[in-house]
């Protein structure tokens, strides 16, 4: 069975950074893909990193590539989300999710659907 468990989250003032980890278990073979969200309550859940890892490949979207790495340990079947100067919008409940099977992530391109989720971290950055 995949679980997916996320964590590194907490308060952080303006400019501060994080680094958040989605350790993930039950995968067998590396096929999957992995994608973290944030979500804003009253607002649509937004995917903002994936990561394939078939071959380390990732993307990040516009709204957050000059502040936010995502990366990796393969033997430890963790993701990592760095999050650099970060800012009050950015508060949000973060989530990873996984689907398999995946290949590279091309750039522009995360999957769109997921088979399995974590329970989500709340991230808070103060003003």
């Amino acid at each position: 069975e995949v679980q997916l468990v996320e964590s590194g989250g907490g308060l952080v003032q303006a400019g501060g950074s994080l680094r958040l980890s989605c350790a993930a278990s039950g995968f067998t073979r590396d096929d999957y893909a992995i994608t973290w969200f944030r979500q804003v309550p009253g607002k649509e859940r937004e995917g903002v990193s994936c990561f394939g890892a078939v071959d380390g490949s990732t993307y990040s979207t516009d709204s957050v590539k000059s502040r936010f790495t995502v990366s990796s340990d393969n033997a430890k079947k963790t993701v990592y989300l760095q999050l650099n100067s970060l800012k009050h919008e950015d508060t949000a409940v973060y989530s990873c999710a996984a689907t398999r099977p995946w290949g590279t992530v091309v750039e522009g391109t995360c999957p769109r659907e997921y088979d399995y989720w974590g329970q989500g971290i709340q991230v808070t950055v103060s003003s």
